[in-house]
């Protein structure tokens, strides 16, 4: 037992007033501690080891105990003055500390009880969880909580590893996104995002950076210079060009799955007929020139299939000259494919035929190593059931990090992602997630993750992220940078408070 004499000496040696003392039974991952100062959940702390020297560790919960009864408490609502006698104490989970090859370990032997426990010190956090600032690679998305330390993901390891950005609706995983985009454009990465609700265009604006008590060091700035943007729908989108596919590569069954009719033999027969006489007759064709191949058939059955044709024909999705992958994609630039207003079964083929197309030319290298971002990804690789583009996004998850073709997928949902796809996302940035299915997939996915940590990505606020992987061995709790350009994503006011 430590007499009061040396842990007053012991206190005094650091720089810093100590903010609590271990007591009780004392473990090598978990302590107990009594408050002396103020101290908030989540916050680091640093213990010194007798053997190994300075341990971080981090604050898993904290209470204050009392001695006011039920009868002390109805007194005090009858107007009597009650003394209250408070202890605050915390749980402290150990992070650990870097060996002498710089491995991060945990002590294999308990603390002594009565040591000082000191706020964490910058240099001893960054040393020990192994942030690195302002590195050629790394992409900046905000300050660790608490302290003024740059959380940056190195950007080859997103690509070779892939990401997935999880949260409940307006969670912020949008914002992040679009932080996330930002450090691409500055890095030069070849991206090409799917946006089903058309938020990213506006990333070309500069955007507007709130006032806050916390410098994140952020300037704003838009990316008019760096941004291609294609859309389905060119009249609602004047700033885009067209996204258009041709036919001549489309069968038949690819091509009635996009209609309302299903499992109809009849129909496929008819089509397939006429694909095929159309092929042996000229080298492209339209839909509309289906539509008269069927026409001519004069057979009633046809009826039917002319009407879904036509309404797709009048999707002006399918041309005889089709939009072109090095169109589509330039070394260096961030491509938005701009889905609002598509219909999710032609969606689902156009996200298909995209991502198709990019893994096979990635695999021969006639497009440069890049990233694929999916906005809504439980839509195009869904848990339960398939849908067109299930099966490429399987193929990228599993074999993209081997070409140099990264996935960033996106989802409210995390427990109706194909755990396939999820599983392979070695970095995760968790936003505020409340629905215990969700929960349930992140926790099976997530290396490190601690049941406190599991429990505190319910009371995430808004603007706070839990990021582990791309370089970061520990999950870390990170303050969102404000965004640079615009942000397309804000919902919308129903009712003015103006």
């Amino acid at each position: 037992m430590f007499s009061e004499e040396d842990s007053s000496q012991d206190n005094s040696s650091f720089a810093e007033p100590a903010v609590g003392i271990v007591y009780g039974d004392v473990g090598t991952t978990s302590l107990n501690i009594s408050v002396l100062s103020k101290l908030q959940k989540l916050e680091y702390v640093q213990i010194e080891h007798e053997e190994i020297g300075w341990v971080i560790g981090h604050v898993s919960d904290i209470q204050r105990k009392t001695d006011l009864s039920l009868d002390k408490a109805r007194m005090i609502g009858q107007g009597a003055e009650i003394d209250i006698h408070e202890k605050t104490t915390a749980k402290i989970e150990i992070i650990g500390y870097r060996d002498e090859r710089g491995l991060l370990q945990v002590p294999r032997t308990p603390f002594r009880a009565g040591q000082y426990v000191y706020h964490a010190d910058d240099e001893t956090i960054k040393r020990t969880l192994g942030i690195k600032e302002y590195t050629k690679t790394g992409a900046y998305i905000g300050l660790l909580y608490g302290h003024n330390i740059r959380v940056e993901l190195d950007i080859n390891s997103l690509v070779q590893k892939h990401v997935s950005i999880l949260a409940k609706t307006g969670g912020g995983k949008s914002f992040l996104c679009g932080d996330l985009l930002e450090e691409l454009m500055k890095h030069n990465v070849t991206v090409l995002v799917l946006d089903p609700h058309g938020e990213y265009a506006s990333m070309k604006e500069e955007g507007r950076i709130l006032e806050s008590t916390r410098d994140f060091q952020v300037e704003p700035k838009g990316y008019a210079d760096k941004i291609i943007e294609f859309a389905t729908d060119p009249q609602s989108n004047p700033d885009a060009l067209p996204l258009r596919f041709t036919l001549s590569n489309i069968e038949a069954n690819d091509l009635l799955s996009l209609t309302n009719i299903k499992n109809s033999k009849v129909h496929l027969s008819y089509l397939k007929k006429a694909i095929e006489a159309l092929r042996n007759s000229k080298q492209d064709y339209s839909l509309k020139d289906i539509i008269n191949v069927l026409k001519r058939e004069e057979d009633l059955n046809n009826y039917a299939l002319i009407c879904e044709l036509q309404y797709l024909d009048d999707a002006q999705i399918f041309a005889s000259s089709g939009t072109k992958i090095s169109e589509l994609v330039k070394t260096g630039m961030t491509t938005i494919v701009n889905l609002k207003g598509t219909p999710p079964e032609l969606a689902e083929l156009i996200v298909n035929r995209i991502c198709t197309a990019l893994f096979e030319l990635r695999k021969i290298g006639a497009v440069p190593p890049m990233m694929l971002v999916v906005k809504e990804a439980h839509n195009f690789c869904p848990q339960q059931g398939t849908v067109a583009s299930s099966k490429i996004f399987r193929t990228i998850a599993a074999e993209g990090r081997k070409f140099g073709l990264g996935l960033t997928i996106i989802s409210q949902r995390a427990a109706k992602i194909d755990k396939n796809v999820l599983s392979q996302c070695n970095t995760q940035i968790i936003l505020k997630i409340t629905n215990p299915n969700d929960l349930k997939a992140i926790v099976g996915s997530v290396e490190g993750l601690t049941a406190s940590m599991a429990d505190e990505i319910q009371r995430l606020p808004i603007g706070v992220a839990m990021c582990v992987g791309s370089g970061i061995q520990m999950p870390l709790i990170v303050e969102v940078r404000p965004r640079e350009s615009k942000h397309g994503g804000e919902s919308v006011m129903v009712i003015s408070d103006i």
